[in-house]
């Protein structure tokens, strides 16, 4: 089973990919957006059907204490767009600390993290996924 992974932000989308047998998760894309959700729906939307995706799992931003704060809100008005948009499950996952990891990872690669900011989100995504993966 292909699953994708999302790392829903402010500016960016970060996507990763899960190998056929749902084991691994790699960096895919990043998708810059303002604002506006229907280009980056409309581009996962494709991507699920070039890719034949099987389910896609966007992380869901959550407060240390477990509680959901305004950027939850926004992921999941983004989640419902994706339902809509998609013939596939859309499950939503704790990203909690997702993103610490990613830049960890990144400084541990002996990457600079300030410079591309996409690669964040990516690996972010990446973390989302396999935590996910993990879990089954």
């Amino acid at each position: 089973m292909v699953i994708l992974g999302i790392d829903f932000g402010n500016r960016r989308i970060g996507l990763a990919k899960s190998d056929s047998m749902g084991m691994l998760a790699s960096g895919l894309d990043t998708l810059e957006w303002n604002n506006d959700l229907e280009k980056p729906v409309a581009y996962i939307a494709d991507l699920t059907k070039r890719l034949k995706i099987e389910r896609i799992v966007v992380g869901m931003p959550r407060n240390m204490d477990g509680s959901y704060g305004e950027r939850a809100r926004a992921t999941d008005t983004f989640a419902g767009r994706l339902r809509e948009a998609v013939d596939v499950d859309v499950v939503m996952w704790d990203e909690r600390l997702t993103t610490s990891a990613a830049l960890r990872t990144l400084r541990d690669q002996g990457k600079k993290t300030g410079r591309d900011k996409g690669a964040v989100d990516r690996v972010a995504a990446c973390h989302i996924l396999q935590s996910y993966l993990d879990s089954l």
